[in-house]
């Protein structure tokens, strides 16, 4: 498999320590289903037009500028070698400044993840003694870097044989937890309530498994174009909203042990499924009561969807 292609490429530097590395994206979204708009009647795929909103006439894309609104329907213009003018000049260069302890870091300011590699075969020990420094210190390495014209403060710490690079948000874009939970009353928890809490906190006790996650909606809309591909129907009815009563709180707390004992004691029921395999049950055209249930293994991503 050929290794994607870097986001960005410079140098990691502490103190007199410099390497090249090379930064790629940590996250990726292109795998998730995706919707263009299109025209029902033809089926075709649609385009956006610029219009002005005082004149309602379209406008051609030489004539498209930049605005910032100060009062409402006013706006000041801005061009963009006004925008380059006072941009921060990159030295494509991650200067690391300090280490912190990462506890004190606050998840609130964590943003986007990237992964550090070094670029150059010479720079590879200097990077790797960066990395060991660090390992099993408890600090993270805080620097500064520029992504798409803009400064970032991001955060470095060693993961396997390289380093994650997180970008921090600036205070200005982290809101106030004061303005969300000032109102909420403090309450005096009665102790058999909260130890019946605290039972079942104890009993759903597990490790962190991200492979565990599933994403219901994704594959839920991939069943359902895979359906519509084979020239079926689907279901238009939704589902009905749950009902949620208000009861005794206690008598909940106990209810909810109740559960989750007996879903323990339950033994497993039905035929054994080979790992990966799933089912999807689809009806027969023209046969209202009757159903075929196609087998297959692990759901296809969107990008295979469109490939076949």
């Amino acid at each position: 498999m050929a290794p994607a292609r870097p986001y960005w490429k410079g140098y990691l530097k502490l103190s007199l320590v410099s390497c090249p590395i090379a930064l790629y994206t940590g996250t990726s979204s292109t795998e998730r289903v995706s919707f263009r708009q299109i025209n029902k009647k033809t089926g075709n795929r649609l385009r956006q037009q610029l219009v002005d909103e005082v004149t309602r006439e379209p406008i051609e894309g030489f004539d498209k500028g930049r605005g910032y609104e100060y009062a409402k329907n006013a706006y000041i213009p801005v061009d963009d070698d006004e925008l380059d003018a006072i941009a921060i000049e990159s030295n494509h260069t991650i200067e690391i400044d300090s280490f912190v302890p990462r506890e004190q870091i606050d998840e609130r300011y964590l943003d986007t993840p990237y992964y550090l590699a070094p670029n150059d075969q010479a720079g590879q020990d200097a990077f790797a003694v960066i990395r060991e420094a660090m390992r099993g210190k408890g600090r993270v390495a805080l620097g500064r870097v520029v992504l798409s014209k803009r400064e970032r403060v991001i955060m470095l710490e060693p993961r396997d044989k390289g380093l994650i690079g997180t970008t921090l948000r600036y205070p200005y874009e982290v809101r106030d937890v004061k303005e969300y939970f000032d109102d909420v009353p403090e309450l005096k928890i009665e102790p058999d309530m909260l130890k019946l809490a605290e039972h079942i906190l104890q009993s759903k006790a597990a490790d962190f498994d991200p492979s565990q996650f599933v994403d219901h909606y994704e594959e839920a809309v991939v069943e359902m174009l895979k359906t519509k591909r084979a020239g079926l129907a689907v279901s238009r009815e939704q589902a009905a909203p749950r009902t949620h009563n208000v009861v005794n709180l206690m008598e909940a707390l106990r209810r909810s042990i109740a559960q989750d004992q007996a879903a323990s004691a339950r033994p497993a029921k039905g035929r054994k499924r080979i790992d990966g395999q799933a089912e999807m049950l689809l009806p027969i055209a023209g046969k209202a009561k009757k159903a075929v249930v196609a087998k297959s293994t692990v759901r296809p991503s969107a990008r295979q969807m469109k490939a076949g």
